[in-house]
């Protein structure tokens, strides 16, 4: 390396450390008036407690159980077995703890799936406009009006169902309202001055999108990701419940195909509410954790949400 070469890294890396510094102050900031905000902090506690308890599964229940650990079917709650055990004889307090990675995996993998489609959707056609937004728009507005739970069911069946399809499925319709909400927040930055200094200065429009655009729009990407996930934690578990989860001899049962099992094996009318009631539950304050967060997120993003 001569000597040229080594006064250009000897500036650049300065600039980078000055600015990664301040994205992480920045970062500091938000997080500290997010968790201010007690619905959004109690969301985040919901869902580092299940993240951590599901993924976490091998060091706090053991290993998934197998063939082997079976033993008589429909146990009640005891002390060998906390919630008792399954039609086929597994434990159930075993299974729901390993489920919520099949769930979790699902949300978050369908939520970035959408997340990524829809900012692109939402940032071209409101920066670009023209007859490049009309297209974008009208594809929106068409994905948007399709009856998204017959579509997703009508999907997953021709597909056939598995991890991946249901992923896809849910990303299909879900990515949409995020363009929506992104190109009006588009429409909205790019007529700001700093935009128009930047044009005028000559920036390429690519420039504008990646350095102005795109760090404008991302907090609501953020909030719109994280309700976008509550949304596909809860279709999972409504196609599972129809016999459309992933399912499989190796495949980690869902909460939703707990609730699936419970249901086609007559828990409710037998009474036995170890056996439906806890995966339910867990389905329904995942869902409620998302929800929580997302909708604290707007709240700090939008100052009139939050006086009101």
């Amino acid at each position: 390396m001569n000597v040229a070469e080594t006064t250009i890294v000897g500036k650049r890396y300065p600039l980078l450390r000055e600015r990664l510094s301040h994205d992480i102050e920045r970062f500091r900031k938000f997080t500290a008036v997010l968790i201010k905000n007690r619905l959004a902090f109690a969301g985040i506690v919901i869902i580092a407690l299940f993240t951590v308890m599901s993924f976490g599964a091998p060091l706090l229940v053991g290993p998934y159980p197998s063939q082997l650990q079976r033993t008589t079917d429909n146990l009640p709650p005891s002390s060998a077995h906390w919630l008792g055990t399954d039609w086929e004889g597994f434990d159930i307090l075993t299974l729901l703890v390993y489920g919520g990675q099949i769930s979790l995996i699902i949300g978050f993998s369908a939520s970035i799936v959408a997340m990524v489609l829809g900012t692109l959707v939402g940032v071209v056609g409101g920066f670009y406009g023209g007859i490049t937004d009309l297209i974008l728009a009208r594809m929106t507005d068409f994905f948007l009006v399709i009856p998204w739970l017959p579509f997703v069911l009508v999907l997953v069946i021709i597909l056939t169902p598995s991890l991946a399809t249901i992923i896809l499925a849910i990303a299909i319709v879900s990515w949409p309202s995020t363009a929506r909400v992104i190109r009006s927040q588009v429409l909205t930055v790019k007529e700001r001055q700093f935009i128009e200094r930047s044009r005028a200065i000559g920036a390429r429009p690519s420039f504008i999108v990646r350095k102005h655009i795109i760090p404008n729009v991302m907090p609501l990407v953020w909030a719109e990701a994280v309700l976008t996930v509550s949304n596909s934690v809860f279709t999972e578990a409504f196609l599972s419940f129809f016999g459309l989860g992933a399912s499989g001899p190796d495949v980690i049962r869902s909460w939703g195909v707990l609730v699936n099992e419970s249901y086609i094996h007559l828990a409710l009318v037998q009474g036995h509410w170890w056996y439906f009631g806890p995966p339910g539950l867990f389905i329904t304050v995942v869902v409620l954790g998302f929800a929580m967060l997302g909708y604290g997120l707007e709240e700090v993003m939008n100052p009139a949400l939050k006086r009101r």
